[in-house]
């Protein structure tokens, strides 16, 4: 459908300007030579010629272009705000119009010397124009993005405002173009309805970055299992619909789809997501007993990066010491930074007596640890085969959030062999990710309606964590983001609030 109306829109504006170029005196046939086209358009309305040449710059020339063609009907006596409305959106249908009907005829470059723009128009144009720069900026450039959840703390806080640099791994050109300016998916006061429409939908492109992803980057990225959503304000990425689907209905999409409204994102229009490449393509990631490894080697730690500990205590903290010197904040809204208990069971290697759990940097660690108070520390590991954790298969995949892999992060151009022990690790990048069909018929795999025993790869995969390990829904939960799927890399913390500016974390670079 994308497809077609592409072609549609291209023929209806070369038709189009057929019968405007006709009308100007110039002649008609030349209206179907790309880019020369453009240049008598310029040449005819005495447009300075270093405008024909900007709008070849990637992007912004289309917008100039656009500003060629409202000049060029300009010239027909076509002034309205409508009318260059039409240029710009529907210039497919608009020009057929006016190139094609008996009333309008070319006036020349008198009729344009003498008109005088209202104020009003001047206000509108000036909307129009900051309009355009804002989402050329927002699209191409660097977005603005506030932090939603603890994840990835300390290192990121809740309420941190950053800047998102979409020229580091290259501007994504927009999969889903027609949408409501300066929102992503949804409307703000009304979170179940789209900003956008699927009628137009382009091929994947990116264009050239100053860099690749690379280990350790904190990135923005559309969350890989939000293409499919439960289209209800406490649903969405909260309690994701593969989950529901998986824990609830045992697989039975149509009880789920007959009880939820279902919305399907493209993957451009999936929420944003924000966290740690902890791997790239060809690496081989394993967690152990909580300690996260890449090729055999340690991980690097944040410095804020933070871990749950268990502690047993003589005499519990109090509440200045955990406010005021670990930055602990006690509240309602933050329950699990700390809880006291004496019955309640934390796990199977819980200590007995006061027991507290702490949400702990390595500094705040290294301090708690020193206290008279605190007879033992240790980290609190999840150690239960989870089938929540991807690729959701505990018979060959027995993992849980601390002891998870060994696994390959899949990288473009890698050929892999299929079988029975892996295939719920690749079902979803072949079938989801890179477009193809997958038929599983006794052990044998059918691709694109081909039997094959192997699959490469068209794209490079990543492996995305929190800093805050054990409050981070990511790659363990749902697997590989696709290069498909990165947004950007978070470069600065412009602002940041938390009953009043933190005024230590502006203007912070994210490392």
């Amino acid at each position: 459908m994308g497809l077609f109306l592409l072609v549609i829109g291209i023929i209806g504006w070369h038709v189009g300007m057929y019968g405007l170029f006709k009308k100007a005196g110039i002649n008609p046939i030349l209206a179907f030579v790309p880019l020369y086209n453009t240049w008598l358009i310029v040449d005819k309305c005495n447009i300075k010629k270093f405008w024909f040449w900007l709008q070849l710059i990637p992007i912004a020339g289309q917008f100039i272009t656009i500003w060629i063609t409202i000049i060029f009907v300009m010239h027909f006596k076509r002034f309205s705000f409508w009318d260059h409305t039409l240029v710009t959106f529907l210039p497919f249908v608009y020009f057929p119009y006016l190139g094609f009907n008996k009333e309008d005829k070319w006036y020349g470059h008198e009729v344009v010397a003498a008109y005088k723009k209202p104020s009003s128009r001047e206000w509108i144009d000036a909307g129009v124009f900051a309009v355009v720069a804002a989402t050329l900026i927002r699209t191409f450039v660097f977005e603005a993005y506030v932090i939603p959840t603890g994840s990835m703390e300390r290192t990121l806080l809740v309420n941190d405002f950053l800047f998102v640099s979409k020229m580091s791994y290259g501007p994504r050109i927009p999969i889903t173009p027609i949408s409501v300016p300066f929102m992503h998916n949804n409307f703000p006061w009304s979170v179940t309805t789209p900003s956008y429409t699927k009628a137009l939908q382009l091929p994947y492109k990116r264009l050239p970055g100053f860099q690749q992803v690379e280990r350790n980057d904190v990135v923005v990225f559309n969350f890989p299992a939000g293409d499919t959503i439960i289209n209800l304000p406490d649903y969405g990425s909260k309690q994701p619909y593969y989950d529901v689907l998986r824990s609830v209905y045992k697989g039975n999409r149509d009880a789920l789809m007959a009880e939820f409204p279902i919305m399907v994102h493209p993957f451009d229009k999936t929420d944003n997501y924000i966290k740690r490449c902890v791997a790239v393509g060809g690496d081989v990631l394993q967690v152990k007993h909580g300690v996260l490894y890449i090729n055999n080697a340690p991980a690097y730690k944040p410095v804020d990066a933070q871990t749950d500990y268990l502690l047993t205590l003589s005499q519990p903290f109090t509440t200045d010491y955990l406010q005021n010197e670990l930055g602990i904040k006690i509240s309602l809204d933050d329950e699990h930074n700390v809880r006291y208990n004496k019955d309640e069971d934390y796990g199977e290697d819980s200590p007995s007596g006061l027991s507290c759990m702490l949400n702990l940097t390595l500094d705040n660690y290294n301090k708690v640890k020193a206290l008279p108070n605190v007879k033992s520390i240790v980290p609190r590991l999840k150690e239960s085969v989870n089938d929540d954790m991807f690729p959701n298969d505990t018979i060959n995949c027995r993992w849980d959030v601390d002891n998870y892999g060994p696994i390959e992060i899949p990288k473009k151009g890698e050929t892999i062999t299929l079988s029975p022990k892996n295939i719920s690790l690749y079902r979803r990048l072949i079938t989801n990710y890179e477009n193809n069909t997958l038929e599983e018929t006794n052990g044998k795999y059918i691709i694109n309606g081909k039997e094959t025993t192997t699959y490469t790869t068209k794209y490079n995969y990543y492996w995305m964590m929190g800093d805050n390990r054990h409050r981070s829904q990511d790659s363990r939960y749902w697997g590989f983001v696709p290069e498909t799927h990165v947004v950007g890399k978070a470069s600065l913390i412009w602002f940041s609030w938390n009953d009043g500016p933190r005024f230590k974390r502006i203007f912070r670079t994210i490392k």
